[in-house]
């Protein structure tokens, strides 16, 4: 292992390089390729170069996977990765409320850029540790411009492909800098669209948690549309936001390039707007159902009956899961239950998804939805190669009878062996690489109780 990880490294920044995952169940989540029992993919720098039953050698780095599943990385569309060092701050939230008004107002203005920094490199660890090889981070807490470029830094210093959602804070002081600071930003850190970290405008659906300026409309979209980035929306729930994507499909503003995200409690009206306009859409399973999001439903159901595949993600990790194993099984388990409660009683079939829905909303729909579908979310020749291996014999896992349903119901991050984001491996022999685990765990108690102190001395 340690001479495979040798000559993985150095060749990583060689573009010819290529590298053979040989002997694989692969499950690729390409409809035109499905799942091979048996399979070989090959990696020529940063590209999936070729997927097949076997492939040739040639002077390929060889990696026996037998014994393994090898899958496309997860895509979390949407966390607020600044929270990190809040992990679990509040378990038992009672409803959104108390979570705006205790982390956002309370907490969040005691933020300095050094603490975006830990924040997000600790989220965006975890990520890549769970086998999420791409992160929409929705940093909504840019107090300055040196908090934004922290949280970006974060992102590229980690090795995800991260995209950075820049919204300004809710409340408190700021400098005033939002939505200006894109154009800096885009100039800054994503003048090449080749890089790994990508841009995005995030906002809000209505002006009721924030005020006016932060509610999407026809000034942040011209504003979207003038640096060519997607825009993602959050807390898109209840009347008042049905009311604002119809307005939004009526003025133009509403298309393929903005994700909407929640969309709990929405109308019929607002639903077929969203399909008409082909708008994306991200769900937070556990999220809605415990902090109780409108319906407190995952609305999978109405997403899947207007058309729309929506992506999954994590949120808020002050009182959330960080993995995508928990949001799979928990829109797998409410939608079966309430599919399966609606026909009780009756002749009706009920209406369930299954195994391979939810890994292809947490992968290629994930990817879809944020702009990325034609770069990652599946095993495909000709996308950049983030891959998982994941250990099929472990004990929690074997014998593999069905490779998705190992994946979606079985696994877990131990069992992710490896993991390689554009051809470079992360993770290798079940350990993240390049982290002093002990001294991020300094710097992140250190930023949690200098916040901490702040906030509550204010």
């Amino acid at each position: 292992m340690t001479t495979t990880l040798e000559l993985l490294r150095r060749h990583g920044s060689d573009p010819r390089r290529r590298v053979l995952l040989s002997g694989a169940t692969v499950v690729t989540m390409d409809p035109a390729l499905g799942t091979l029992p048996q399979g070989d993919v090959l990696i020529e720098g940063d590209t999936i170069a070729a997927v097949a039953a076997e492939l040739p050698v040639g002077d390929a780095i060889v990696i026996d996977a037998t014994g393994y599943i090898v899958a496309p990385g997860f895509v979390d569309t949407h966390r607020h990765a600044w929270e990190a060092q809040l992990r679990r701050i509040m378990p038992d939230v009672n409803d959104l409320g108390e979570y705006v008004m205790s982390t956002l107002a309370g907490i969040a203005p005691a933020y300095q850029p050094d603490d975006m920094y830990v924040g997000t490199k600790l989220a965006a660890l975890t990520a890549i540790d769970s086998g999420i090889t791409t992160m929409l981070d929705f940093s909504h807490n840019s107090r300055t411009p040196a908090h934004s470029d922290a949280a970006v830094q974060a992102l590229i210093d980690t090795g995800i492909r991260g995209v950075h959602a820049s919204m300004r804070p809710h409340f408190g002081e700021w400098e005033g800098q939002w939505p200006a600071d894109l154009t800096r930003l885009k100039d800054t850190y994503f003048s090449s669209r080749d890089s790994l970290v990508t841009l995005r405008l995030a906002t809000l659906a209505t002006d009721e948690i924030a005020g006016p300026d932060l509610a999407y409309g026809p000034r942040l979209a011209r504003l979207a549309r003038d640096l060519d980035i997607g825009v993602s929306v959050d807390a898109v729930f209840g009347t008042s936001s049905s009311a604002a994507v119809l307005r939004w499909a009526e003025e133009g503003i509403l298309g393929p390039d903005v994700s909407l995200i929640h969309c709990t409690g929405l109308t019929a009206a607002a639903w077929q707007a969203m399909a008409d306009t082909g708008a994306a859409v991200s769900l937070a399973p556990t999220s809605e159902a415990q902090i109780g999001l409108e319906t407190a439903v995952p609305a999978i159901d109405e997403a899947l009956a207007a058309g729309i595949r929506p992506g999954l993600s994590i949120d808020v990790e002050v009182a959330l899961a960080s993995d995508m194993f928990t949001q799979m099984r928990a829109l797998h388990a409410i939608q079966r239950m309430r599919a399966v409660n609606a026909a009780y009683g009756t002749t009706a079939t009920p209406a369930r998804i299954g195994v391979h829905d939810v890994l292809d909303f947490a992968t290629l729909q994930g990817a879809r939805s944020i702009g990325l579908g034609g770069v990652t979310g599946s095993v495909t020749p000709g996308k950049q190669a983030d891959l998982l291996l994941v250990h099929a014999e472990d004990l929690n896992n074997m014998p593999l009878n069905d490779p998705i349903g190992t994946l979606v119901l079985g696994s877990d991050p131990r069992n992710i062996r490896a993991v390689f984001i554009a051809g470079q491996v992360r993770k290798w022999d079940g350990a993240v690489l390049d982290v002093d685990v002990p001294a991020l765990g300094q710097d992140v108690r250190a930023s949690r109780d200098r916040i901490l102190k702040a906030a509550h001395s204010s």
